[in-house]
């Protein structure tokens, strides 16, 4: 690779709770899993056993080299109920946190990633602004209990995802006979039906929004000096000739409010996967004779130099790629995807952003929400039959 990253640069992967754990039974995602008619390729079970198993798994990451894990806690075991907060949770997070430090690894925390208690769900969700203010009394609560460990905090993972759900892959409106069942199993009714993914309205995005700033307020009166930070699902958004208007148009709503809330954070967490490409007539998909991975994307490794550069324009903070990565079979695509993604980051540094830190996602082979075990981003593999963990070469490779 042609040039260095920094010194004190974060170097690392990332992972979520729900993804990982595993039986993260008090959890909404977990209730919708579940019901007979569900929108789940199949249930998370045990997923990773990670909830057991990160001594291993740390000290894994740990002798690959890197400095830094992104990881996140789970509210669903912080709160199991309204208002009642379990030491036990909050103490197996600080232990994470611990034994991160104890092998060299820096802990980025993220406080939200997409699951909510299902007690929350219940009272309406991320489409009631009373969601906010709960949220900011747990983000209080685990910053107490952790603070003084943390390098940074994430409050809300991916906080422009719901209304990119809207307008793609539920802009047909989510499937009637499982939003009524995983409704009535989460206590609410389908009108009031809004776990995080689907709060894809205006009044989710404020909610979302509120959210994070109530967070970081509440993070901040705990820890002053903690950077608090959130992070966006940002894609390389082309226009091409004649598509301006559509893509800044779309633009705007998906990427650019987020990151105009976003400026008084300490940082700002970037997400790229890929491009989008947009025509007069809006977007155009995928372009014919270029690769695609597991998720339907384009092989585009290019995009992160591009959001990047997006994020910085926009809000002047400085910045982490808090994930990046591809779902592949093909590990030597991995490869080939990391030293594309990390030659932009580089030229990015290069050029004067303030790019603080680079997390792969993911750490290991795991749950990918509704599409199952069947995509694939880990530079570890697990065998969920056995739990056994094999490093793939391109974790070898981001470890050089």
């Amino acid at each position: 690779m042609n040039g260095e990253f920094p010194q004190g640069f974060l170097w690392g992967t990332a992972t979520a709770a729900h993804q990982v754990e595993g039986n993260n039974t008090n959890s909404d995602f977990w209730a919708m899993e579940h019901v007979p008619d569900t929108a789940f390729a199949e249930p998370s079970g045990d997923a990773i056993d990670h909830y057991h198993r990160y001594p291993e798994d740390i000290a894994m990451l740990a002798e690959l080299g890197f400095n830094s894990y992104r990881f996140s806690v789970e509210w669903a075991r912080v709160e199991p109920e309204d208002g009642r907060f379990s030491t036990a949770a909050l103490d197996h997070y600080r232990r994470m946190c611990e034994v991160c430090l104890a092998h060299g690894l820096k802990p980025v925390v993220t406080y939200h990633h997409f699951t909510s208690p299902r007690w929350l769900i219940a009272q309406g969700g991320w489409e009631n602004m009373e969601t906010a203010v709960k949220f900011a009394r747990y983000a209080g609560k685990v910053t107490q209990h952790l603070g003084d460990l943390v390098e940074a905090v994430c409050t809300i993972n991916e906080v422009n995802i719901p209304h990119m759900a809207a307008i793609s892959w539920m802009a047909g409106g989510v499937d009637e006979t499982f939003a009524r069942q995983a409704a009535r199993a989460l206590h609410t009714t389908p009108e009031q039906f809004a776990p995080f993914l689907f709060a894809g309205t205006v009044q989710g995005r404020d909610v979302i929004l509120a959210a994070h700033h109530q967070a970081r307020a509440a993070i901040k009166a705990e820890r002053p000096l903690l950077p608090v930070g959130l992070t966006i699902a940002m894609s390389d958004m082309q226009a091409l000739p004649g598509g301006e208007t559509v893509r800044d148009k779309i633009r705007w709503e998906l990427q650019d409010v987020f990151l105009e809330a976003a400026r008084e954070d300490d940082f700002v967490g970037v997400q790229t996967y890929s491009r989008d490409r947009y025509g007069a007539e809006g977007d155009l998909g995928p372009e014919e004779g270029v690769a695609l991975t597991q998720m339907g994307y384009e092989f585009w490794p290019q995009a992160i130099g591009a959001t990047l550069r997006r994020a910085h324009e926009m809000t002047g903070l400085p910045l982490m790629v808090t994930e990046n990565g591809i779902g592949t079979t093909d590990d030597s695509h991995r490869l080939a995807y990391y030293e594309t993604a990390l030659q932009n980051v580089l030229a990015c540094l290069q050029d004067g952003l303030d790019v603080r830190g680079y997390f792969a996602w993911s750490a290991f082979d795991n749950f990918e929400w509704m599409l199952g075990y069947r995509p694939t981003f880990g530079i570890i593999a697990v065998d969920r039959d056995t739990q056994q963990r094999t490093v793939k070469p391109s974790a070898r490779w981001l470890s050089k």
